[in-house]
């Protein structure tokens, strides 16, 4: 069997409804809508419509709190750090390049797991006190910036 030989199972796929293409298609002027009506217009009922009774979202109460000032930081443990080179630099960009962190809005944090055998010079905005020991007592440098 090659590519090419490859059909789809019969049944399995349907032509799309060509809506609008002349009275002769079976669905042209109203396009299938019927006259008039809610359905027939732009946005019919649109998802949520309970048919005018007080929708689910809205009969159920708000609950918690958000906090619109919270940080959003990328987090990474110290574990993470030890696939790095012994001596070298590391920031959010070389995490970043590295696919180890995808995003931080308000930049690095830097957690505790794990062990760390290799000195490191880690740049981050903040760190836990048990990862700023880890990278300490290995010889490297937590710098906040």
């Amino acid at each position: 069997m090659k590519l090419n030989d490859l059909r789809p199972v019969p049944g399995s796929t349907k032509k799309a409804k060509r809506l609008g293409r002349g009275m002769s298609s079976g669905f042209g002027k109203t396009s299938g809508k019927g006259h008039k009506g809610a359905k027939a217009r732009k946005g019919g009922k649109g998802p949520g419509f309970e048919g005018g009774q007080m929708p689910l979202t809205r009969r159920v109460p708000k609950s918690g709190f958000v906090n619109i000032f919270s940080k959003e930081y990328a987090t990474v443990n110290v574990k993470e750090l030890e696939s790095f080179d012994d001596g070298s630099l590391i920031n959010f960009d070389v995490l970043k390049k590295a696919g180890i962190i995808k995003k931080g809005k308000d930049g690095l944090k830097v957690l505790g797991d794990g062990e760390l055998t290799k000195k490191l010079t880690v740049e981050a905005v903040k760190f836990t006190n048990t990862a700023k020991e880890k990278i300490e007592q290995a010889g490297g440098a937590a710098k906040e910036v």
